[in-house]
């Protein structure tokens, strides 16, 4: 058996299985909800909290095959099994065991940092690794999230303070619930876009409620703090709100010019993927003896681990099939 990238992503040759497939797939492994890696399958491997946020954004989801944490199944002559990536609510790596007892894990999107919002990462060992890498580049070191919600918390506390509307950027899923989780445990009164409104209410009914949150409806009270999308951000949806701040949060703010090109005052360096250290540590936690880099920065995590002793080679540009012997 081998991995094969295909037009539509990620395939296990020799099998019906897709990995994150982007269009219709027979069988795809679903590894989280965002709209990058879901698509109308006829058959679907994710967790349940994937499911729904799949079946919100797409409707119903056809033959659905719901898989808990920790909890191998057989999917023919292989075993299954899936564990948290920590990357969104319900985010999953894959652990295929083959007949042979050879583990091969696809880690999907990654994040290692303890999260408010989502299940927190577990090692998935294993002989050959498959793993996402798109802060793969050295340059991309993040501070501590503690350290950087804290620079977040007294950004918008200045903002009230001269009477400014706070304007915080975030992806609708994930990473919005997440710092409107930090911030209503810091007393603050939140109001969202309709798009982050309505993903707030999924992670409530999955068992991540948060508080202090109404749905933005055109205008913000005094106190709020609002949740928009970035690529709403620049319309005129918040022209009529003056004074106001603008933060985004993304890993790439540790590029030059990221605040500028998402249209915000501030950038702040909060991501749901690891970072290069944390990619790094975690391909040697899993005492992989193969490694092969996917996405992002690919090219430059396989180098970085060819030069610290591994195995590693990235897989991407034409179509190409990698021996998993």
């Amino acid at each position: 058996m081998s991995v094969e990238l295909r037009r539509n992503g990620l395939h296990l040759t020799g099998t019906l299985l897709s990995l994150d497939a982007k269009r219709k797939s027979p069988l795809s492994f679903v590894s989280h909800g965002h709209s990058d890696h879901i698509a109308r399958h006829e058959r679907t491997i994710a967790t349940t909290a994937t499911l729904r946020f799949m079946e919100h954004r797409l409707g119903p989801v056809s033959a659905p095959l719901a898989a808990p944490y920790r909890r191998p199944f057989e999917l023919g002559p292989l075993v299954l099994e899936l564990l948290p990536a920590g990357h969104i609510l319900g985010s999953a790596q894959l652990r295929v065991i083959r007949a042979d007892g050879r583990r091969i894990v696809y880690t999907g999107d990654l994040n290692v940092v303890p999260s408010l919002t989502a299940e927190a990462t577990e090692v998935a060992e294993c002989d050959t690794l498959v793993i996402e890498s798109t802060f793969g580049h050295p340059r991309y070191r993040f501070p501590p999230r503690d350290e950087v919600w804290g620079q977040v918390e007294a950004w918008i506390r200045r903002q009230l303070e001269r009477d400014a509307v706070p304007v915080v950027l975030g992806y609708p899923l994930g990473k919005s619930q997440e710092a409107m989780k930090f911030l209503a445990g810091k007393g603050f009164s939140l109001v969202a876009h309709s798009s982050i409104f309505e993903v707030a209410q999924l992670y409530a009914e999955l068992g991540v409620p948060i508080e202090n949150l109404r749905c933005f409806h055109g205008k913000v009270e005094p106190g709020e703090v609002l949740f928009f999308p970035p690529h709403q951000a620049r319309g005129g949806a918040l022209a009529h709100l003056w004074p106001r701040g603008t933060a985004v949060l993304t890993g790439w703010a540790m590029d030059p010019g990221a605040a500028r090109r998402y249209g915000a005052d501030v950038a702040f360096p909060v991501s749901d993927h690891a970072d290069f250290p944390s990619l790094m540590a975690y391909v040697k936690a899993t005492g992989a003896s193969e490694v092969i880099t996917c996405h992002g920065f690919a090219e430059e995590l396989a180098q970085a681990l060819r030069d610290a002793g591994v195995d590693a080679r990235p897989l991407g540009g034409k179509p190409q099939q990698l021996s998993l012997l």
